[in-house]
């Protein structure tokens, strides 16, 4: 059964790229400038649980982020892969917002976006986790913050009229819920890995590219004021975490060295006699982990 009003919203952070050297500023906060930008890799399992939902059950699916004006390019990548629109909360007050104050302006966003459709959601999907902050706390405080039931670590879900059915990842196997709409699940990496972008959805950004005026009527950009957030709540203000020290740990690489033709034994005493091990594992000051 398919409702065609059937809302769904995917919260979606663009990070960092894992595989560029990003720095850290003076006030312990992640130099984003200087880092490639890529879609955070959990969000890419809540996308594909949002697009699933809109292919067997109807509605529609806002993509919704908070970032810097480049952050937009998620939001047209998402758009690729078949999301309906989508809106970008864009504010240099939010800057070095810890996950309450990002809790806050997203619940904002998905209030005032509630009341413009004149439909509350009845579903929001995120990832479990960001590959920059690792916490897993911006979703479940979303839930709490806007008083919804909420499912976390989902690996598989399906709808029963207005009942929401999921598996969830526990310690040593998994445990199935119910629980009512409307709902806000934190989709595990164990879900189905995002389908490949859709032709159509392709040339749609082609076009969107091409012609600004129309491109804003897929990609809203709002601000704090918009969605009557209180600046004191969010960013710097409003977190009350404190980076206390930051340092580098080493860069990433080193050598491998093949050895054939000698027994486990014979190896293990020549690696543990090679000259930097014996001397690492000799150093007699703390090594810091």
């Amino acid at each position: 059964m398919t409702n065609a009003n059937f809302n769904i919203y995917v919260l979606i952070k663009q990070v960092p790229d894992t595989g560029s050297k990003a720095g850290v500023n003076p006030d312990g906060t992640i130099d984003r400038a200087r880092a490639k930008r890529m879609m955070n890799p959990f969000d890419k399992f809540a996308l594909q649980a949002a697009l699933h939902t809109k292919k067997e059950y109807g509605g529609t699916v806002t993509a919704i982020s908070m970032g810097p004006p480049p952050a937009k390019e998620i939001l047209l990548e998402a758009i690729e892969h078949g999301a309906d629109a989508g809106v970008l909360l864009s504010d240099r007050r939010l800057a070095a917002s810890d996950t309450l104050a990002t809790s806050y302006a997203l619940t904002k966003v998905i209030e005032y976006l509630n009341t413009e459709k004149n439909h509350p959601a009845d579903l929001i999907f995120a990832g479990l986790q960001t590959t920059d902050g690792d916490t897993a706390q911006v979703g479940p405080e979303i839930a709490e913050r806007l008083g919804v039931m909420q499912v976390t670590y989902c690996e598989d879900f399906s709808l029963e009229g207005t009942t929401l059915v999921a598996r969830r990842i526990v310690e040593g196997g998994h445990t199935v819920v119910a629980t009512p709409l409307p709902a806000l699940v934190t989709v595990a990496n164990a879900y189905t890995p995002l389908a490949y972008k859709s032709l159509r959805g392709a040339k749609k950004v082609q076009y969107l590219a091409r012609t600004p005026e129309v491109e804003a009527e897929y990609i809203s950009v709002i601000d704090l004021d918009v969605v009557n957030a209180d600046p004191m709540l969010a960013g710097l203000k409003g977190s009350p975490t404190i980076v206390g020290k930051t340092w580098k740990i080493g860069e990433v690489g080193g050598s491998c060295v093949v050895r054939q033709g000698q027994s486990v034994a014979n190896m293990v005493t020549d690696v543990l006699d090679a000259t930097p091990v014996d001397e690492f594992l000799n150093k007699k000051e703390a090594v810091p982990v």
